[in-house]
């Protein structure tokens, strides 16, 4: 069993897409630093034995399971609600939950799948839990974006990518959108004591493109994926130093590879874009409005 440190000793922190590879990474080493860390995942069974496996290796058994499909904008509301119902604080929300979908499928709500949840959940998530993080404050957000997102593009008229869908385009795009989401998140959140900072965390070896896939799919991209792709851990580096490091106390409105503050992709740095697509995200998940 791991020596305790207590290096995020009585913070609070969430990370979504908490049951394999960056994500799982990521929750394990904080729960390594003495944080209480709540995991989000999809399913049970699954769930429950990453818990298990967490606190056994992390030596920490302030790990807890919140179960919610981020597909689903209800799955999402009850994802906060139930969080409110167990904490009363949260210092630090990682965004990391992702998806590549190699066609275009479309979630519950009737909004393209990779979109919903890359950029909208995030978006929805977050705004749900901003009064519990500024009553935090300090605290801090971080959201797992790609390297993609600097060749992609953005079309306003088309973000459910129902004129042509290019898997790898839809993947860009929502990755771009959630730059441009943290920037002006970022913005908003001048003075309050909460930052939002995102990153790149590398080309990892995780199963984020196998979904919606047959068997010789999933073969092609798991063969891509561990070949090329860096450990898990090592992705999760980046996402772990922002959410504990006190070097970033306080900076916010970045964007990290290698621990490094980078430039993002020109487009992003658009604070009319940034705007629109900000009051587009809150009209798609009905934000403010009681469901």
């Amino acid at each position: 069993m791991a020596t305790l440190n207590t290096t995020m000793q009585g913070k609070v922190c969430m990370v979504t897409g908490a049951t394999s590879g960056i994500g799982k990474a990521t929750a394990l080493e904080l729960a390594r630093m003495g944080a209480t860390v709540v995991i989000v995942g999809r399913d049970r069974a699954k769930g429950e034995a990453v818990l298990s496996e967490i606190k056994t290796k992390s030596g920490n058994d302030a790990v807890d399971l919140l179960l919610a499909d981020l597909s689903s904008q209800e799955s999402i509301r009850q994802l906060a609600e139930n969080f409110r119902q167990q904490y009363t604080q949260l210092h630090v929300l990682i965004n990391n939950a992702g998806v590549v979908m190699l066609t275009r499928r479309e979630t519950v709500d009737g909004l393209e799948m990779t979109f919903a949840v890359d950029q909208l959940a995030p978006f929805l998530l977050t705004n749900l839990l901003l009064d519990v993080l500024k009553a935090s404050a300090p605290a801090r957000i971080v959201n797992v974006s790609s390297g993609s997102h600097e060749s992609a593009s953005i079309d306003m008229d088309d973000l459910q990518s129902k004129k042509r869908y290019k898997f790898m385009g839809a993947y860009g795009q929502a990755k771009l959108a959630l730059v441009l989401f943290t920037y002006e998140l970022a913005r908003r959140l001048e003075g309050t004591g909460v930052t939002a900072n995102c990153l790149h965390p590398g080309f990892v070896a995780t199963n984020i493109g196998q979904s919606g896939v047959g068997p010789a799919g999933r073969a092609v991209v798991k063969f891509i994926f561990s070949s090329f792709g860096i450990s898990p851990e090592e992705g999760a580096k980046t996402s772990i130093y922002l959410a504990s490091s006190p070097d970033v106390e306080g900076v916010t409105g970045k964007y990290f590879v290698k621990s490094i503050p980078k430039r993002s992709a020109p487009i992003t740095y658009d604070e009319s874009l940034q705007r629109q697509l900000w009051e587009e995200s809150a009209r798609l998940v009905k934000l403010g409005v009681k469901v």
